[in-house]
């Protein structure tokens, strides 16, 4: 009996003394990576404190703020149409936004654009003139059709 116990006891100090060294071993690893989170702040704060200064130094007024992207003159600029475009989206003179937008208003009241593939459009009278005689166009040679008939 006393030898059983002289060898638990034995097991129980070899398995204390491994314990010790792995807490050690963490203790030692939880530090290291304290230290270098600490460095790493340090870091990051004193470029910013840099980064900081510069821009001051640069700029002497206060900022404006942004304004709105200025839209293309060349696209805002009215064009005339031809009679058969005309017949779709009025005869004055529009800019090619305005003739897109009323081209698609023309589409979508008059249901032509095709119900399974979205992207065609089915020509009606008016817009089979516009389209060059044809009756069904995609919406990407549309524009191109389209733009033959403004100047």
């Amino acid at each position: 009996m006393a030898k059983a116990r002289k060898k638990k006891t034995a097991k129980r100090k070899k398995t204390a003394k491994k314990k010790k060294r792995t807490s050690k071993r963490r203790a030692r690893l939880a530090a290291a990576r304290k230290k270098a989170r600490k460095a790493g702040k340090k870091r990051r704060a004193a470029k910013g404190r840099k980064s900081a200064k510069r821009k001051t130094s640069r700029r002497a007024s206060p900022r404006k703020a942004k304004s709105r992207r200025k839209p293309n003159a060349a696209f805002m600029r009215p064009m005339s149409v031809t009679s058969a475009l005309g017949e779709v989206v009025g005869h004055r003179a529009i800019p090619r936004t305005e003739v897109t937008k009323k081209l698609w208003a023309y589409i979508k009241r008059n249901r032509l654009q095709d119900s399974v593939n979205r992207r065609m459009i089915n020509a009606d009278d008016k817009l089979q003139r516009v389209f060059g005689g044809k009756r069904k166009v995609s919406m990407f040679e549309m524009t191109k059709l389209v733009s033959k008939h403004m100047s």
